[in-house]
């Protein structure tokens, strides 16, 4: 990298905590916030396990609030986490030249709700079965005229970038879990190119609607000898799938020299990152290789040795498989280091997923301390990592790797140290 990039503003959004503050708490409070998700009232349907993201009120930050009317859950999660960053950077007022102010955003393919649906599916009932023939002029005349608006990926980005006057690079990824995180990447590589000063990067995702939850494959069915918050286990030997939950989380990046001269805080430095593809043929499982070369290609644009990364910030998905390759890869390349699992705390979610977890480790290099992975009681000799548990962990090498990966076989890893 030719230009420094620091991190000087921060917004979340999630299960555990709606604010910088809220989401500290949550992490320092050590437990889980998913819970049963009353849905839908259907006698003859399993309840569903998830966190949501509880009391949020999407019209304490979404300007003007006519927007509203075309924004999905994904969106006015990740317009808030944004507003919250932006006002944490106090980009507003600030002298920011809006040409070189630019965003990266990542997003999931976003479900219709439901409800938006029934209407339109009712008009096209012929004496009881569903007339295919009259679907195209139903739904013309059913729906609402601007429902695509409401779904479309990219939307998050345009209306973050209308309600702060970003008029600079504007970009939206869709990469499943490592969404937001190579987002984040990508932003960094913006300012590196020296195609703007200022960048806003993130992700957002709502994976508790019930088109996702029903088709994905998660441990998310409610079983009534357990408690709900404590089906999430990574790297657990009872660990038995993922849980699915909804959030954002929103960094605003600049470089050094820009931030220092606006007199703006800087949370941490981004050393550098790497992004891998790992091919699967014929829908094999992945080994891990990707993983592998993700962890090593950060180290090396760092500049760094393993024994100098202070902790690892897990992709820790809870599934059997996944958390096994991440684990080996984790010893193979940094041996002994401690690993925390975010995810325990609220589940994946999805697009969402990097962007917010990457903001606990952002406040462990801040105060020396390593949130601990709840629920993790029993340790699996097919997961060889020093998982954090029980109490947080103080470190004295304020350097973290981040990782994510996804079910088409990216991997992503980022290293952060230090202001």
């Amino acid at each position: 990298m030719h230009s420094e990039v620091v991190v000087t503003g921060l917004g979340v959004v999630s299960p555990i905590g709606i604010g910088l503050d809220a989401f500290a708490k949550g992490l320092a409070a050590g437990r889980s916030a998913v819970r049963r998700l009353e849905l839908f009232q259907a006698d003859d349907l399993p309840i569903p396990l998830g966190a949501i993201v509880e009391c949020f009120d999407p019209k304490l930050y979404v300007r003007p609030r006519k927007s509203l009317k075309v924004m999905s859950r994904d969106i006015q999660l990740a317009f808030a986490a944004a507003d919250m960053a932006c006002a944490d950077a106090r980009l507003r007022d600030s002298g920011v030249d809006p040409d070189r102010l630019g965003i990266v955003f990542g997003a999931d393919l976003i479900p219709c709700e439901l409800e938006e649906l029934v209407a339109t599916y009712r008009s096209c009932i012929v004496d009881g079965r569903f007339d295919f023939s009259r679907w195209g002029e139903a739904a013309m005349t059913e729906m609402f005229p601007l429902w695509m608006l409401k779904y479309l990926p990219n939307m998050p980005a345009c209306h973050v970038g209308i309600a702060q006057d970003a008029r600079g690079p504007n970009n939206s990824l869709t990469l499943a879990e490592v969404s937001s995180l190579s987002a984040i990447a990508e932003a960094m590589r913006v300012i590196d190119r020296g195609q703007a000063d200022v960048m806003i990067a993130g992700g957002a995702g709502s994976r508790v609607h019930p088109t996702i939850l029903f088709r994905s494959e998660a441990c998310q069915l409610d079983s009534p000898d357990e408690d709900p918050a404590s089906v999430c286990r990574p790297f657990d030997a009872r660990r038995r799938g993922m849980v699915n939950g909804e959030g954002a989380g929103v960094l605003v990046l600049e470089s050094r020299r820009h931030a220092e001269a606006r007199g703006a805080k800087i949370y941490c430095r981004i050393l550098g990152y790497s992004a891998t593809f790992e091919p699967r043929a014929n829908g094999a499982p992945m080994t891990g290789k990707g993983i592998r070369k993700a962890i090593a290609g950060a180290l090396r644009e760092a500049g760094l040795n393993a024994e100098e990364v202070g902790h690892v910030n897990a992709h820790g998905l809870s599934t059997v498989h996944d958390d096994r390759i991440e684990a080996q890869a984790i010893r193979e390349l940094l041996g002994d280091v401690p690993v925390t699992a975010p995810k325990s705390f609220f589940g994946n979610l999805g697009a969402g997923t990097g962007a917010v977890e990457i903001i606990a480790s952002i406040l462990a290099i801040q105060d020396g301390h390593v949130p601990v992975t709840v629920n993790y009681q029993f340790p699996d000799p097919q997961c060889p990592v020093n998982v954090v548990h029980g109490e947080p962990l103080h470190v004295n090498r304020p350097i973290a790797l981040k990782l994510n990966h996804a079910p088409l076989g990216q991997s992503v890893a980022m290293l952060l140290g230090p202001p």
